[in-house]
């Protein structure tokens, strides 16, 4: 017999009235429904958690685990409820009555929320495990991932829409054409950050763990994600700032990606010496000055090629011509010694190099890279080359040029 049939015959029986009986025999429905629907639901989670996920994760118990944490298996356990309430209805309630119409389209919005809220976790899942791959780092996935869930969210909007208007999906998805420019307007941001996400994809323009500079957004830091609108960075101070993603692909970009990836972290750095301290070197400054191992071969070969040009010069005319010059000598000193420094690649550019003379002095510029690109050792093998160049400008009667700052009487 009907379950609402023979609850029906027990009112009439027990002398209850018409409208009363109609009242008590729906509450009493609908509770036994909810009641079951939540045993269903506790269930159906201690079945999925215990039984199902050892079955089919037991080769693979990352996934088992990162779904877990992304709540996949409370969500989807929701659908069976949902299921049991859509179903049921049509049995425990009378046809063509207020109160089935309404359980049919709860039920049925709450079946397609479930099955929306479990796809989110498996693209979070899905996401979660491929950021710690080793692709992660060359292919962030972040802006397809949140594309996805967008297109779901709005696959999911129109089908509630629909059954809360009684009304075709199909029907609704026509009339989005009539907003479409309203639509472009609202996810302006989100339709830019797609195209650039696909092109940042595809260009290696930047990715997770990249080292990045646009001061127009105040960011100089490591990138931490690149999202479908925004690219988080964490500054070197531990701030972060955020960034739209189609401003990677429409302004000024600075990535040391490509220095890291390279054989060495380039050192660029001037010393600026005093002018007046230039002078020609004596024979007993040069003579001690070739007690230098990193000097001797250079000044004995350099010294027999000036006595063959100096035979080629009359000797009222050779005055100064081919002498040496402290700063010169002190140039091939800094060269040689980066040449043997253990911590310069020497398999990159190298060079010692004089700049034009400024109001500061005359910059002698070192151009090198160092082996170690990690930010501090750099700083550390950046300070030991110029600390030993500074020490040594005494050896050659050189002195750094500083300005001299005006000694206020304070009487």
């Amino acid at each position: 017999m009907h379950l609402g049939e023979t609850l029906a015959k027990w009112l009439n029986e027990h002398q209850i009235s018409v409208a009363q009986s109609d009242w008590l025999f729906i509450s009493s429905m609908l509770a036994l429904m909810v009641v079951t629907a939540w045993l269903s639901l506790r269930i159906t989670r201690l079945f999925l958690q215990q039984r199902l996920t050892g079955l089919i994760f037991s080769n693979k118990p990352h996934w088992n685990e990162t779904l877990h944490q992304c709540r996949f298996f409370r969500r989807i356990a929701h659908i069976i409820p949902a299921t049991f309430l859509h179903l049921g209805a049509p049995y425990a309630l009378e046809a063509e009555h207020i109160a089935l119409l309404i359980t049919l389209k709860l039920s049925l919005i709450y079946l397609i929320v479930a099955a929306a809220r479990a796809i989110f976790a498996i693209f979070n899942s899905v996401q979660a495990i491929y950021a710690n791959s080793r692709y992660a780092s060359r292919v962030p996935i972040d802006g397809f991932i949140q594309v996805a869930k967008l297109l779901f969210l709005v696959i999911a909007i129109l089908l509630i829409v629909s059954q809360l208007l009684n009304k075709s999906p199909t029907l609704l998805l026509s009339g989005v054409g009539a907003l479409t420019a309203i639509i472009i307007l609202v996810f302006r941001d989100t339709i830019l950050g797609f195209v650039s996400g696909i092109n940042i994809v595809a260009n290696r323009t930047v990715t997770n763990g990249d080292w990045i500079e646009m001061p127009k957004y105040n960011a100089d830091g490591t990138v931490m994600a690149v999202g479908l609108t925004t690219v988080k960075v964490r500054n070197w101070d531990k701030t972060i700032s955020t960034i739209p993603t189609y401003a990677l692909m429409n302004e000024s970009i600075k990535n040391w990606r490509g220095m890291q990836e390279s054989g060495g972290r380039r050192i660029k750095r001037a010393i600026h010496i005093d002018i007046q301290s230039i002078d020609f070197c004596s024979d007993e400054q040069l003579s001690r000055l070739s007690e230098i191992t990193l000097l001797s071969d250079y000044l004995k070969a350099f010294k027999a090629e000036l006595q063959k040009s100096d035979q080629k010069i009359a000797p009222d005319k050779a005055l100064h011509v081919n002498k040496f010059t402290n700063i010169g000598v002190y140039q091939k000193y800094v060269e040689n010694y980066l040449k043997q420094h253990p911590q310069v690649n020497q398999d990159m550019t190298l060079i010692v190099r004089q700049l034009p003379p400024a109001p500061t002095g005359l910059p002698i510029e070192i151009y090198c890279f160092s082996q170690d690109k990690d930010w501090v050792n750099y700083e550390g093998i950046q300070s030991d080359i110029f600390d030993h160049c500074i020490a040594i400008l005494p050896e050659f009667k050189l002195k750094p040029f500083q300005l001299q700052s005006a000694v206020v009487n304070s009487e």
